[in-house]
């Protein structure tokens, strides 16, 4: 089953209802004209913060004023989201958006609608879910996992760092790809999914970038990647698809600012954006932590947002029936 989810670039109209032509090119003229604040929903710290710091950083070498970080943890990084309901669209205070926001609608009531709240700037960033087993076991490849755990129904247990997260999601979409049954067990991050993979409580684990310095010390044996493509950090990992198993499960980090945000000041920040996909430092701290630069402008991160959250109706609907 194919859940390759793809991204169309297609003209969108920003709602400016608050401004009118005149002061809307003034104010992008002159903005930014003082310190922005980027909210980061997750707390300080984790590879999410330190990246957003890292691009916060290069946003204000572009942009010339200070960008203050402010972390937001909890409801499943969705906060940042939340805050942008009522937040003024002058362009002074924005969010981190990860992917996670597009399926938290469907879970719980929540704040914010990601299409009618958000105005979406660019995603710069991308994580990987990769599958992992311990380094001592028997699986050498993917098909060897999967042709146990076709024998073994429910007995095959693969961890995320929590039910519905997009690691979970991946598990789900390769269980159906493969027609295998396993047993999803959750954990409360990726780090303590591994330390019971490699204690020897689990099959396997289903993890984000946190798994390539284990994969690296051979204390884990990554047998495949849910990317399109294969990352610069998982070179020599074959991915899901060449293992003739089509699941791609693509988790962009972007920035998103309030509905209304004048679309000047939404380009000028996508620019600034696009320039950090160059900086040294930033590019140090993403490779760093093995996470790789995913660029999409307003438009193509605008339009991701839409198809994404119509997708999302039918992964949870998946991951129910599991």
């Amino acid at each position: 089953m194919k859940r390759l989810y793809k991204l169309a670039v297609l003209s969108t109209v920003v709602s400016a209802a608050f401004f009118t032509p005149a002061t809307m090119a003034k104010g992008a003229d002159s903005y930014p004209s003082k310190p922005i604040t980027l909210v980061v929903p997750y707390a300080a710290g984790g590879t999410t913060d330190l990246i957003g710091r890292a691009l916060g950083a290069s946003l204000s070498k572009q942009l010339g004023q200070t960008i203050v970080v402010e972390n937001k943890p909890g409801a499943a990084g969705s906060m940042g989201a939340n805050e942008m309901v009522n937040t003024k669209p002058d362009g002074y205070k924005l969010a981190l958006t990860p992917v996670g926001i597009f399926r938290q609608p469907y879970l719980q009531a929540t704040r914010y609608d990601p299409i009618k709240d958000l105005s979406y700037i660019a995603a710069f960033a991308s994580y990987d879910f990769a599958l992992g087993v311990d380094g001592n076991s028997p699986y050498k490849t993917l098909d060897e996992f999967l042709k146990h755990a076709k024998a073994n129904p429910g007995e095959v247990t693969i961890s995320s760092p929590g039910r519905y997260s997009g690691n979970h999601v991946a598990i789900v979409e390769l269980a159906k790809a493969a027609d295998v049954d396993v047993t999803h067990v959750p954990y409360k991050s990726d780090s303590e999914a591994i330390g019971a993979l490699m204690g020897g409580h689990l099959d396997a684990v289903m993890s984000t970038n946190v798994i390539i310095p284990f994969m690296e010390s051979g204390k884990v044996r990554v047998l495949g990647v849910a990317a399109e493509k294969r990352p610069e950090a998982f070179a020599d990992i074959p991915t899901l698809t060449e293992s003739g198993y089509s699941v791609v499960i693509p988790s962009p980090l972007g920035i998103a600012g309030p509905k209304g945000l004048p679309q000047e000041i939404v380009e000028k920040l996508d620019l600034a954006v696009k320039a950090a996909m160059e900086d040294p430092d930033f590019l140090k701290v993403i490779k760093d932590y093995g996470v790789r630069t995913y660029y999409m402008d307003n438009k193509a991160y605008t339009q991701f947002a839409i198809e994404n959250f119509e997708n999302e109706k039918d992964v949870i609907q998946r991951m129910g029936e599991e």
